[in-house]
């Protein structure tokens, strides 16, 4: 690597040589508590699925405004929806609004600046502006349905089992932010590890989905066609983020093996327990009647199910064993072969508008 020696005036007069010892040793890259490689030198690249995850995101642009609306806003004022099916599009309408800003101020606040690796950094970066995107399009959805913003955007405030899975999640980044946490010891390192793990396997891979599996039954019947559209992207932006947490949790895992102590992986079992008997709850508020074939006891097993998998994708013991009551959603995406996501994908990724479904 070369420099330039500057004179008075600030003319290169001559170039030395980097000494070796001083250039990036990708060997000492480490993801948290790095304090022997610059953190803002991103090459050479040592965790390459980081780099893979931010170009595969980057592949998957999309803006929720270059998606017409025009179906769904005369479908919505006309007599065609029920009272039922109008309520689970309010209530979905309602947690994501705020989750998906709760993901990105913690990616922001909380996780960003104790991530001591710059290509891991990167995703994160890309992850924040998807999570901005996301919530924009909630924002695109109510103005065009013309609904009450006040309404919406307050529901986490307002409707305890949207309340409950957001505070659930709020206290993590709350740990985080303490003035004096810091990833240095034993204890925050694994309180870290578990907002990691509540953000991306619990929020992100477990909150969200009976959401995508309500508002898609909706677009299976060709009804809300374009807020079903809108959702099918956010659903494939958070397998990205799924699959990237998870290669992150597993990462601090390999390089720091006293984190996962047998106390630590029952304390994770124990808050995933809990997240699945939230989500089951926010089913039945959503579905206190049966429509377009769903009904909450289905989601009861399908929760379970997913839980499962992200239990095994961590390393722990599938706890449940429910089957999969809506199959359907692996022709959307995959639930079994969600690392191969990108080689059973639907549709190419690509500028959205030129994405067909």
């Amino acid at each position: 690597m070369l420099e330039f020696e500057e004179t008075e005036g600030n003319v290169a007069t001559e170039q030395k040589e980097t000494p070796a010892a001083q250039r990036v040793n990708v060997s000492q890259k480490r993801l948290i508590n790095c304090s022997k490689v610059d953190v803002n030198q991103l090459m050479p690249l040592k965790y390459k699925w980081a780099w893979e995850h931010y170009l595969n995101g980057c592949a998957n642009h999309w803006m929720p405004t270059e998606v017409p609306m025009g179906k769904d806003i005369e479908l919505w004022k006309s007599d065609v929806l029920s009272v039922d099916e109008k309520r689970v599009i309010m209530r979905n309408l309602g947690f994501f609004s705020t989750a998906e800003s709760l993901v990105g101020n913690n990616i922001v606040l909380a996780i960003f600046k104790h991530v001591t690796n710059p290509e891991v950094r990167q995703y994160l970066l890309r992850q924040a502006f998807e999570e901005a995107i996301h919530t924009h399009t909630f924002l695109y959805i109510v103005e065009s349905l013309t609904l009450d913003q006040g309404e919406i955007f307050n529901m986490y405030n307002e409707i305890p089992a949207i309340q409950d899975k957001d505070q659930f999640e709020m206290q993590l980044t709350a740990d985080v932010l303490d003035s004096n946490f810091t990833t240095e010891t034993q204890e925050g390192a694994q309180k870290f590890l578990e907002n990691l793990i509540g953000y991306y396997i619990i929020m992100e891979g477990i909150f969200f989905y009976s959401g995508f599996v309500m508002i898609l039954s909706f677009h299976r019947q060709n009804k809300m066609t374009g807020i079903g559209e809108q959702f099918q992207y956010i659903l494939r932006d958070e397998t990205i983020h799924l699959n990237f947490g998870i290669d992150l949790i597993n990462g601090i895992k390999e390089e720091n093996p006293n984190l996962w102590t047998p106390e630590f992986q029952n304390k994770i079992i124990e808050k995933i327990k809990t997240a699945v008997e939230l989500e089951v709850r926010y089913a039945q508020d959503c579905l206190p009647k049966g429509i377009l074939g769903l009904t909450a006891p289905m989601f009861r097993d399908y929760v379970q199910y997913i839980a499962d998998r992200r239990l095994e994708r961590i390393g722990l013991k599938a706890i449940y064993r429910s089957k999969n009551p809506f199959p359907w959603m692996s022709e959307t995406i995959d639930l079994g072969k969600e690392k191969n996501f990108f080689e059973t994908r639907v549709t190419e990724y690509q500028s959205s508008s030129n994405l067909t479904w």
